[in-house]
């Protein structure tokens, strides 16, 4: 047996590791006052210590508080399609049995944090550049990734046949990945009015730390928040599979005995 078809095992048996609904379940039950609890509680101090306490910007004034929201949505819907994705590639390639589940409760709360994104940049810009919307490179890529959703979230329930909704929808999630990285880059690519990243992971911040600690709560709790919604809905959605998978076999044997 080579080493790449090994490794390949391996990874097929990990990823099936969960695709129990039972052993899913347990393990979701454990996880989920773990993720919910601590976020809302970063989520609050974040928030309430960014938009209080924390100094305004010298040149943006009190408008720059909209950032302790803006900028934890706008990563997490660049994040959340990232997992998307990810489920995609997940159910074609190594036919997860949870996978298109997991996408199909990814996609709602995704639009919703995306939504969020474009509103509160909308409300950050009108002080900032005069207008409400602007056709700039990065807000147009981020409104493209909404659309994107709303895409996934219409092909999974446009066929009869709800396999070949989720496996449309998978094909589109893993197509309109390409829009991750213009996302990204699209401040050092293209001439835009959208501020660079002040933070990134081959520089210092360029904020202070009275701005970088609420904002690093803020942007954790509702992290943990975005994974415990749509856990929750996961869980609900694998125990409503399990329980019409219950009640359509115990159809069957019904008719089976008459």
């Amino acid at each position: 047996m080579s080493a790449s078809h090994s490794s390949a095992s391996r990874l097929s048996s990990f990823f099936h590791r969960y695709a129990n609904p039972g052993r899913f379940l347990r393990l979701g039950k454990v996880l989920q006052p773990w993720l919910t609890w601590p976020a809302i509680a970063l989520t609050l101090t974040g928030l309430i210590w960014g938009l209080f306490f924390s100094p305004a910007d010298w040149q943006q004034g009190d408008s720059v508080r909209i950032m302790y929201i803006h900028v934890p949505t706008a990563i997490l819907a660049s994040a959340g399609y990232a997992a998307l994705a990810l489920c995609s590639v997940l159910s074609l390639v190594w036919r997860h049995p949870l996978a298109d589940l997991a996408a199909a409760e990814i996609g709602p709360v995704g639009a919703c944090i995306t939504a969020l994104c474009l509103a509160t940049g909308s409300l950050w810009g009108k002080p900032m550049w005069g207008a409400w919307w602007v056709w700039d490179a990065r807000l147009t890529s981020v409104l493209i990734l909404f659309f994107l959703y709303l895409g996934h979230i219409t092909l999974i329930r446009a066929f009869d046949d709800q396999q070949r909704g989720y496996r449309a929808a998978a094909i589109l999630a893993i197509a309109g990945a390409v829009d991750l990285p213009i996302i990204k880059f699209s401040v050092q690519w293209w001439n835009t009015l959208h501020q660079p990243d002040s933070i990134t992971l081959t520089s210092a911040p360029t904020m202070s730390g009275s701005m970088l600690w609420p904002l690093a709560l803020s942007m954790l709790g509702i992290s943990l928040g975005f994974a415990a919604i749509v856990l929750a809905r996961l869980r609900a959605s694998v125990m409503e599979s399990r329980i019409r998978s219950l009640l359509s076999n115990q159809r069957r044997h019904n008719g089976d005995l008459s």
